[in-house]
């Protein structure tokens, strides 16, 4: 799995330079009216722009939706691009303001945005969005260095902690875990809000004794950081239970195997699903068109992000915290997909 990555970083780096000097402007997008000659035909999606909004350097997001915008390129001729951000609390504001097309986001930071909860309560205002798919499970990730005697997430109390980016699903199930652990995340740990790289490199240079992400498996920048400096992940087991109880069931248990970043053992921490969400107003033949194009070129996304081999028709409408969008739930109609 490492050589793999590894392997492919030269290909990813292409990819994120041709979407990130793609146009980001958005514009509507055009259906042929009906009755029209043109509506019996396939609509014609070239040169439509399409800013899909990922996530930070070293993290899955912004690899999954590089690879996302060249292949939604090269297969239906949009001009789409892959901006990155802070990840799922900023996406959905991006969403909500009218600023992205398509944005990755975790389960939690989507509830909340939908609802006005978390970040999102007054006097910020709610997103207005829909889900295309359940894309694959982000696992919690807390890193620390192995032999610095700090053996739980009850350890960190005091200790110099970065709990994701400003704006991030991380920070917020960083603090939700901590304080399922009893820990105050604003006194009990000496703060800081780093991206993902950023972490590791603070943590593998001392600056830091523990990081949290929230992402999928390998994330990149903890993969780089196990392959020089002997890390531990912390199990977290006991707060799942208690994170679901107090914000409701969008959290499971799920197993980091030892084999990611070469660990002592397996590790179970907290998961979440992630979410490929779009405005609710987005144009359903477009929302049909970009998931035929996911599912059937798969493997060209599992070439850039092995998570991508997690996206199945029989996952793809299961564990959404949000409602479908029209055009995803025409499309999973047609596959026999829709359970609902």
């Amino acid at each position: 799995m490492r050589t793999s990555v590894r392997v492919l970083a030269p290909f990813v780096a292409l990819l994120l330079a041709a979407a990130c000097n793609a146009p980001r402007a958005t514009s509507p997008a055009t259906s042929a009216p009906s009755g029209s000659a043109a509506a019996s035909t396939a609509p014609s999606f070239s040169g439509k722009t399409l800013n899909i909004v990922t996530g930070g350097t070293g993290a899955v997001y912004i690899v999954y939706g590089a690879g996302l915008a060249e292949l939604l390129n090269k297969k239906l001729g949009t001009a789409a691009s892959a901006q990155s951000t802070t990840a799922s609390v900023d996406n959905m504001k991006l969403i909500r303001d009218g600023k992205a097309d398509v944005a990755f986001t975790l389960a939690d930071t989507a509830f909340d945005a939908i609802n006005g909860t978390g970040p999102f309560a007054a006097p910020e205002k709610k997103a207005d969005a829909k889900a295309l798919a359940v894309l694959y499970s982000n696992l919690t990730h807390v890193v620390v260095k192995d032999g610095a005697g700090i053996n739980g997430a009850a350890d960190l109390k005091g200790k110099r902690v970065s709990v994701g980016s400003a704006g991030s699903g991380t920070e917020i199930i960083a603090n939700r875990t901590l304080e399922a652990y009893g820990l105050d995340p604003n006194k009990d740990i000496q703060r800081e809000r780093l991206g993902v790289q950023d972490s590791a490199n603070a943590l593998r240079d001392g600056k830091i004794d523990a990081f949290f992400f929230s992402g999928g498996l390998p994330v990149p920048a903890v993969l780089d950081l196990s392959t020089a400096t002997k890390i531990k992940v912390l199990d977290l087991t006991d707060s799942v239970k208690k994170m679901s109880d107090k914000y409701g069931p969008l959290y499971f248990t799920i197993k980091i195997p030892k084999t990611t970043y070469n660990t002592a053992a397996d590790v179970t921490v907290s998961g979440v699903a992630n979410l490929l969400v779009v405005p609710s107003g987005f144009d359903p033949a477009l929302a049909q068109a970009i998931l035929a194009t996911m599912f059937e070129n798969k493997s060209d996304l599992a070439k850039v992000h092995v998570a991508a081999n997690d996206l199945t028709l029989e996952t793809a409408t299961v564990g959404s915290s949000i409602d479908f969008h029209q055009g995803a739930i025409d499309y999973y109609k047609s596959k026999g997909a829709w359970k609902k």
